[in-house]
Order: C-alpha cells, then structure tokens, then sequence
C-alpha cells in the first residue's frame, strides 16, 4: 500500500514537472527558437573518475543526459539535433576502450530501433554522420539498420557524427566535387565539347560550368541533411571545437558551461536558448552580409 502510494507520489511530482517545464517553453518560443542545435559531450571519462566508478560507466551515465537534452529538443520545438559521439581521433584511445564504446554505441543504437525509443515517441529521422567505413561492422550494420527503421519519421532529424571529423568531411566532399565534375567533363568531351566544336562564348560557359562551386562542395558534406546549427554546446567549459562542425559553425551562438556532459541539466539547456535569443537578431544580419 506504501509502495503504491509513493509511486502514485513520484508520478504526480513528474507530471507536474513536466507540466511546468512545457509552461515555460511555450513563453521561451514567444521569441526566435533555434532550428538546429549541436552537442559536443564532453566530459564522461571525467565524471566516472570522479565518481571513482567503473570504467566505461561515464558514458553510460552520459546517455541518460543525452536522452534528456534530446527531450528537451523535440519538447521545445528544435527540429534538428547532431550529436559527436565519436570522432576519427578517438581510434587513437586504448583497444579495449575503443570496443568498449563500440559495444555500447551497438547497444544504444539497436535500442533506437525500438517502438518505445525517444526517435519513434517524437517521429525522429536518424543519420549517422561520418566515415562510417571506419566502424566495426556490427556497429555500423547497426546505424544501417536504424536509420532505416527511422526513415519515415518526419518530425524531427537527429545526425549522429560516428567515426567523424570535420577536416575528412570537407576532404570528403571536395573529393566528391571534383569526381561529379570530372565525369561532366568526360562527357562534354565525348560529345565533341571539349575539341573546340562549339563557339566562343559556349566554351567561356562551359568553363564557367565546369568549375567546382561552393553549393557543389557543400551539398556533398555529410551534415548536407541538416541546416548549419544555431548553438553549438560543449560542456566540461571547453571552448575548442575539437575538429566538430567547423564548415557549418561560422554563425552561431557557442555555449561552454562548466559542467561535465554527464552533469548537464534543464538550467543549461535553458540558459543557451536565452543566450540564442539575445544574439539572435545580430547573428542572422552578420549571415545577410556575407
């Protein structure tokens, strides 16, 4: 009978939480909300150590946070949401920690594909971002799966950056360019284009066409899913970008609390759409100029 009643307690307390939370997000978006916010997750080896727990436990810790932040995103109305959960340079780590993270990124992935999971409770879309050739099969079968599973969710996109840096995403896409172009030119050549079989003025079009543009590098990026980011978040008061977004970051607002990832809460998310908002107006004529 005890039990049951603090249940009842603790789910009545929930509800009114939640209640309230949605109460003030309904003032918040009386004001510019972001369309697009990134996350940088620093800081769980950190927290296990100074909890002194279990290797590996940090990060665990770190998905309920995320799970959180992801909640708070899809309740304010955020429709895209990028996560770095593991960059290129992290193969660099200790074997045993890098299949440690592997095993658990498989675990977590495979829990999206769930009915109850927080991408099918919001109708989210999953990308997985990044050289994804460089993941273990299972884990990238895995995401292979997922954003299958997720691909007719339409209300909401979250991008996953696994095996991802920004340096091999623009190497990457200025690649792609250049290869899209080369077979254009291939076949304006074999078309007799290329031999000096049109006039003047075609052939200074045709070099105009030919050349690679910012709109061809940009729509082979991996992030070409989703608009550049409004605020970029990196807990741990981190200010480095630590080679994440580095293309699509040149106007939006950087948030730095001082928390490890595992640590963050409602107050931070909070306190950087506010932060948003005041910027916001300065931000989007600074995006007009350019």
């Amino acid at each position: 009978m005890e039990k049951s009643s603090g249940n009842r307690a603790n789910w009545m307390f929930w509800s009114i939480v939640s209640f309230l939370r949605r109460c003030l997000f309904l003032v918040i978006s009386a004001r510019p909300i972001p369309h697009h916010i990134a996350f940088i997750m620093d800081g769980n080896r950190r927290y296990a150590k100074k909890r002194k727990l279990m290797e590996g436990a940090g990060h665990r810790v770190g998905f309920v946070a995320l799970l959180s932040m992801l909640k708070y995103c899809y309740e304010l109305g955020v429709r895209y949401v990028t996560i770095y959960a593991f960059s290129i340079e992290n193969f660099k780590r200790q074997p045993e920690e890098v299949q440690s993270l592997m095993d658990l990124m498989q675990e977590k992935i495979e829990g999206l594909i769930k009915e109850e999971s927080i991408v099918n409770r919001y109708g989210v879309k999953v990308h997985f971002i990044g050289n994804l050739k460089l993941l273990s099969e299972p884990v990238r079968l895995a995401a292979e799966r997922a954003m299958v599973a997720t691909a007719n969710n339409s209300r909401g996109v979250l991008s996953i950056c696994l095996a991802y840096t920004s340096t091999d995403e623009i190497v990457h896409a200025v690649q792609e360019s250049c290869e899209e172009k080369w077979d254009e030119i291939s076949i304006l050549n074999t078309s007799g284009a290329g031999y000096g079989l049109v006039n003047l003025e075609e052939n200074e079009k045709y070099e105009r066409e030919t050349i690679v543009k910012l709109t061809d590098i940009e729509k082979h990026m991996y992030m070409a899913v989703a608009p550049d980011p409004d605020i970029l978040i990196r807990t741990s008061g981190e200010t480095r970008l630590s080679n994440f977004l580095l293309w699509q970051s040149a106007y939006c607002c950087l948030y730095s609390p001082s928390v490890l990832w595992p640590e963050i809460g409602f107050r931070h998310f909070v306190w950087a759409i506010l932060n948003f908002q005041c910027n916001h107006f300065y931000l989007e004529r600074k995006k007009k100029q350019s």
